[in-house]
């Protein structure tokens, strides 16, 4: 194993579904190699993070309580390979539409999307739906929307992963990836281990 490819995968530990995504991260680097990230110093050296779902306004303000936010993004911009699901894609995001109740989290501006909040639904609403991805072996994906954000315009350089009923459900911008779905709750690995072998955080 290359030095590349033993580096830690961080998961954002700091509220939201993070156990769910460290369980995938360990099934497929092992559980030496992923680290919870709740303060600054947990950046260092990390191969790959990944920003979970959750409440985005909570975890916006604790980035802040932390530390996490000016390392974070600066991490982000030099390179580091972000995936970010949910809460974690709306924290990503360049542009945030308005929630018409204001309160808004503030977003690091890395991704360029511009999002929607909980735009298709309450958690009641929440659905479950298979997703076509063109480059991922295996047929359609178990996407969990549960109070999902919406992509609403997608901002060259970044593309297009996946699309849903006409809408993008996964975008990319080099290192950065966004999933306005829930991945760690499919059971279904291929996503995860798509994303860290991108990063070269995965042999063969």
């Amino acid at each position: 194993m290359t030095g590349a490819e033993a580096a830690p995968v961080g998961v954002l530990a700091l509220q939201g579904d993070a156990p769910e995504h460290a369980a995938a991260a360990a099934a497929l680097v092992g559980p030496k190699r992923v680290r919870l990230v709740l303060e600054p110093a947990d950046l260092s050296g990390l191969g790959a993070l990944l920003l979970p779902g959750g409440e985005s306004t909570t975890l916006s303000r604790l980035l802040d309580e932390s530390g996490l936010r000016a390392p974070l993004t600066a991490a982000g911009r030099s390179g580091l390979p972000i995936l970010g699901t949910c809460a974690g894609l709306i924290l990503l995001a360049r542009e945030l539409e308005p929630s018409p109740g204001g309160k808004d989290p503030v977003p690091l501006g890395l991704l360029g999307v511009r999002v929607r909040r909980n735009d298709y639904g309450r958690q009641a609403e929440s659905f479950e739906a298979p997703i076509p991805f063109p480059d991922l072996p295996g047929g359609p994906f178990p996407g969990a929307f549960i109070r999902a954000p919406r992509i609403l315009a997608v901002i060259p350089p970044t593309r297009t992963l996946a699309q849903l009923a006409g809408h993008p459900v996964a975008v990319r911008e080099g290192t950065l990836w966004g999933l306005t779905f829930h991945p760690e709750l499919s059971g279904d690995l291929r996503l995860h281990r798509l994303f860290l072998s991108s990063a070269g955080l995965l042999g063969g």
